[in-house]
């Protein structure tokens, strides 16, 4: 009688973990993806009435309503969009080797043309017919909406740009400029021969043509004041041109740069060329231009769009999409700091609902780190090495660690400590002014970890100092590279290139291999006992040291490689390669459920449900509010088996008041008898549960 009690137990049990475990799937908390930091790489630009669409690389067409203050996705989101081109009410798209896609809605759907195989950089129109240069194939016209399309005589060029005037079709191609007469049936070669036109415009009568500028065929703007038939440089020349656009007298230039004038601009000129003078948008590469009312919009390279209402006088910035780099992590007292490969430093003050980029713009920013008021960014030695910044981001200098590339950074009370690129680990004991290399000299360090006196440098192994940075003694991790390190307690991990997470309990002397060990961990961190590590395939969670690990990828658009992590108050943060930062809350993610915020009468612990369980069940309990102060409950609920030893901890928090549910798993445990007990603020309470296989 009692097997058969206890098999009708299992059946219902069962039945029940069923049902719950597909609820937790369904109601289970996810990364969401923070509002930025914005930029994107903006191929294209067009405007169709108040509305501007920019197209990017991979990520599909983008459109403002409110003069770039705000960007949408549209339903083409996964596209690399070349050349965008309005008509009436169609909006053309170009695309990287995917063809023409048409929208008939202001981009709510998008459907593919015939001419669907093709890398298009260029559109244009010319009354009812639609010109498309192809990457290799010349120019296609369409002459009812896209729905056919045919190949034209200029059939084996790469044609960057087409414009129409006087009822002619100019097309920029890597070989020169050809034009047509009789709507691109028939082309004829006229002019800059050799050249490659990257932009095409025009003024009245006049033709300007943007080129590449090489070593030997000087680039810059051409001007042709006679139909194509001969072209003139301007006096905007040693440059690279990426783009041109007009409004009314006004010629603007969007360059890649040189050495001498920087790496990019937007160049204005009121005279047809004569002269040229340099706006305020400099450091970026304008990929596109266009004209939007009396406003000038810049579409750059991994920056976003940037909008001038005074013929660029000024610019503001404005990300279009989230698709940025974000290598490192730091916060600085309410403030989330991202450092961003490519686009410098960003903050935000409210949890990454937005984000401001900081002066500190242009850079390759690998590491960051925090000094009493202090700010530090480690960039790439050619973007000038380690930046400060005294006043929270507003400003930045370089300090004179300036040649070497910042890979870590660390601080343990005055001393602040650089990993280099193959020059060791520098030290400052002066909050930065001055550096002095230690005897650790001669190896990329990537990754810094600090205890107390002992610092920790991952390499090739793991260096390991007792005199805070004086001597150092090194450590093989299984011949394996160190990419990132953290401590909890005398616990220390290292996360590696290639064979996953290590572990130390005798401060770095030996290490032993967890179960996380197969992937590239970029980065580690420690809440409690709970260790996050951010690697090629997303985020794991471990709450016994690296004995078992838990995928946390829940809410990623995708495999996420991710390269940073930060836990700031009640949120985990993960800067992510091409996503930019996603975050989620701690309690969520290590499984604690908020259900009620209702303030409780008093502390309480529920019976766990099912129970007896296989091998899932849920543990409830509720957190009081505490008249005596204001802060939160320090609550720790841990798993214990019949002989007291303690086998998981499943909430070790700081909780606000409230109803709580935890899910407990014992698939890994053997069946019986077990026990959870909660502690807290003068309460703990011992509950039994069953677990039956």
């Amino acid at each position: 009688m009692r097997n058969m009690i206890f098999k009708i137990l299992f059946i219902v049990s069962t039945i029940l973990v069923f049902n719950s475990t597909f609820l937790i799937r369904n109601s289970q908390s996810q990364w969401t993806q923070t509002n930025g930091p914005t930029g994107g790489s903006v191929y294209s630009l067009a405007v169709s009435g108040n509305t501007i669409f920019a197209g990017t690389a991979y990520n599909g067409i983008y459109f403002s309503t409110n003069d770039g203050i705000s960007w949408t996705q549209t339903a083409l989101n996964n596209e690399y969009i070349y050349s965008l081109v309005v008509m009436e009410n169609n909006i053309f798209a170009g695309t990287y080797l995917n063809g023409v896609y048409l929208s008939t809605n202001s981009g709510a759907t998008w459907t593919h043309t015939s001419l669907n195989d093709k890398t298009v950089k260029s559109l244009t129109t010319f009354g009812n017919i639609i010109f498309a240069g192809t990457g290799s194939n010349g120019v296609y016209f369409s002459t009812n909406i896209g729905a056919d399309w045919i190949q034209t005589d200029l059939n084996n060029q790469t044609v960057n740009s087409i414009v129409t005037i006087n009822n002619k079709v100019f097309a920029g191609t890597s070989g020169g400029i050809y034009s047509s007469t009789n709507n691109g049936i028939n082309w004829t070669f006229c002019g800059l021969n050799n050249r490659y036109v990257n932009s095409l415009t025009t003024r009245g009568n006049n033709i300007f043509a943007g080129v590449v500028n090489y070593p030997t065929l000087i680039g810059g703007v051409y001007i042709s004041t006679n139909n194509g038939s001969t072209w003139t440089q301007t006096s905007l020349g040693d440059q690279t041109i990426l783009s041109l656009a007009v409004s009314g007298n006004n010629i603007f230039a969007g360059a890649n740069g040189n050495p001498t004038y920087g790496s990019g601009n937007v160049y204005l000129s009121t005279n047809d060329g004569v002269n040229w003078i340099m706006t305020t948008l400099y450091s970026q590469e304008v990929l596109s231009l266009a004209i939007y009312g009396n406003n000038v919009v810049a579409g750059t390279n991994s920056s976003g769009v940037y909008i001038s209402t005074n013929n660029g006088a000024n610019w503001n910035q404005t990300g279009v999409s989230r698709d940025q780099n974000v290598f490192s992590l730091a916060y600085y007292e309410d403030n989330i700091i991202a450092g961003n490969y490519g686009n410098g430093v960003f903050i935000s003050s409210n949890y990454g609902i937005s984000w401001t980029q900081t002066t500190l713009n242009d850079k390759y920013v690998m590491c960051l780190a925090i000094s009493g008021n202090n700010i530090f960014a480690g960039c790439d030695n050619s973007d000038g090495g380690l930046y400060l910044s005294t006043n929270s981001g507003n400003t930045w200098f370089q300090s004179s660690l300036n040649n070497q590339t910042v890979y870590s950074l660390a601080v343990s009370g005055n001393n602040i400590f650089a990993g280099t690129n193959n020059h060791g680990l520098f030290r400052s004991t002066n909050g930065g002014n001055t550096w002095s290399q230690t005897d650790l000299n001669n190896e990329l360090i990537t990754s810094l970890a600090i205890n107390g006196n002992y610092v920790f440098a991952g390499g090739s192994g793991v260096y390991v100092s007792t005199d805070s940075g004086n001597t150092w003694i090194q450590y093989s991790v299984n011949n394996q590279y160190v990419y990132s390190l953290a401590v909890n307690g005398n616990v220390v991990f290292a996360g590696t290139a290639n064979n996953g997470v290590y572990i130390s309990t005798n401060s770095g002397q030996s290490w032993a291999q967890t179960a996380l060990n197969i992937n590239i961990v970029y980065n580690l961190a420690v809440s409690g006992n709970v260790l996050y590590a951010a690697t090629n395939n997303g985020v794991y969670l471990s709450t016994n040291n690296g004995q078992t690990w838990i995928q946390k990828n829940q809410g990623f658009s995708a495999i996420t490689k991710v390269k940073s992590l930060l836990i700031k108050d009640n949120y985990i943060f993960a800067g992510t390669y091409g996503q930019s930062v996603w975050r989620r809350t701690v309690s969520e993610i290590i499984g604690i459920q908020s259900i009620s915020t209702e303030i409780p009468s008093k502390y309480s612990l529920g019976q766990n449900y099912p129970n007896p369980f296989n091998p899932v069940t849920k543990i409830r309990f509720e957190v009081q509010k505490l008249e005596s102060r204001s802060q939160n409950s320090e609550v720790t609920l841990k798993i214990f088996d019949a002989l007291g030893r303690e086998v998981q901890t499943l909430v070790n928090e700081r909780l606000q008041p409230g109803s709580y549910e935890v899910t407990f798993d014992g698939a890994g445990l053997n069946s019986g008898v077990y026990f959870y007990k909660i502690m807290t603020d003068g309460f703990n309470e011992t509950k039994r549960m069953l677990l039956i296989k």
